[in-house]
């Protein structure tokens, strides 16, 4: 099982790299009668359900023609949602002027905070509290996700 997702990812990244998009995640379920592969993928931009049908279709060719896997599978390629936190860098630039809650290192401790993303500079993010400006490197940040807004 470890070999087959190995080589899901080296493909999925392979593939979202030629497409320009970047690899987020695989995960692998279900059993040998019926296997299910997710795939995340993210760009600089927005990435449309088009796009994400694009890679679904190659990426299942290369799956099939390369022979992965012997049982039946399902393969549902995505763009990470919501409520899962941004994992890279070039993730954040699209996202300026949502609000974040995000965890990070500071000093010695964890600090949580919620605010608006104002900028991204190089590998430094400038966020906006109600109280006051926070910059942060992106390395000091433990997880960090968009929150949804309604208004």
């Amino acid at each position: 099982m470890d070999k087959i997702k190995e080589n899901i990812i080296k493909i999925s990244n392979d593939l979202a790299e030629k497409l320009g998009y970047f690899l987020i995640d695989v995960i692998l379920r279900g059993d040998n009668r019926k296997r299910i592969i997710e795939v995340f993928v993210d760009a600089e931009k927005n990435v449309s359900a088009d796009d994400l049908a694009e890679m679904s279709r190659k990426l299942n060719e290369i799956i099939d023609s390369e022979n992965l896997l012997k049982e039946s599978y399902r393969l549902e390629v995505s763009s990470p949602g919501v409520d899962r936190p941004l994992k890279f860098l070039k993730q954040y630039p699209k996202h300026i002027n949502r609000n974040f809650e995000v965890i990070y290192k500071s000093a010695e401790s964890e600090t949580k905070f919620t605010g608006k993303l104002i900028s991204v500079e190089r590998d430094e993010l400038t966020f906006q509290t109600k109280e006051k400006s926070i910059l942060i490197k992106f390395n000091q940040i433990i997880k960090a996700k968009v929150l949804i807004s309604f208004s």
